[in-house]
């Protein structure tokens, strides 16, 4: 856990996301992982994941406009931001960043989408948002 960066499963941040209207879910992965292995559903909730990569793809530099890009969607020091990645180490760097800047009220959503590797080497299986059985879709 990071230093003022709570870890919060992800049906607690599901939840708080459907039941609180400050809250807000903002996937930090790349463009490529959005559109190749899907998006959290939040239709449920009424809204829809904030949409910024914490790096590029695919030189994977981090992105300076990262902040700038959260401001611009729209984002507050109000909101409750739950940040996400494929494993939840990008989106705790990034929910860092955010508190950092000015946004105090950042989660990092533990696990991330895919949940961390399995015996296999697969992800999917072991935790994470997908694996909790939240609503994703594909692009």
């Amino acid at each position: 856990m990071g230093a003022g960066v709570p870890d919060i499963p992800p049906r607690a941040a599901w939840e708080a996301l459907r039941d609180d209207p400050q809250a807000a879910l903002v996937d930090v992965r790349t463009e490529a992982e959005w559109t190749f292995v899907g998006l959290p559903d939040l239709g449920a909730a009424g809204k829809q994941p904030v949409l910024v990569q914490w790096q590029l793809y695919p030189s994977m530099q981090l992105n300076g406009h990262f902040v700038e890009q959260l401001r611009k969607a729209g984002l507050t020091p109000l909101h409750k931001l739950y940040f996400l990645c494929r494993s939840g180490a990008r989106s705790l760097a990034a929910a860092q960043a955010a508190q950092a800047a000015g946004f105090p009220h950042a989660f990092n959503i533990a696990d991330g989408f895919e949940g961390p590797v399995d015996e296999e080497g697969h992800r999917g299986t072991r935790g994470g948002w997908k694996a909790e059985g939240l609503p994703w879709r594909q692009r």
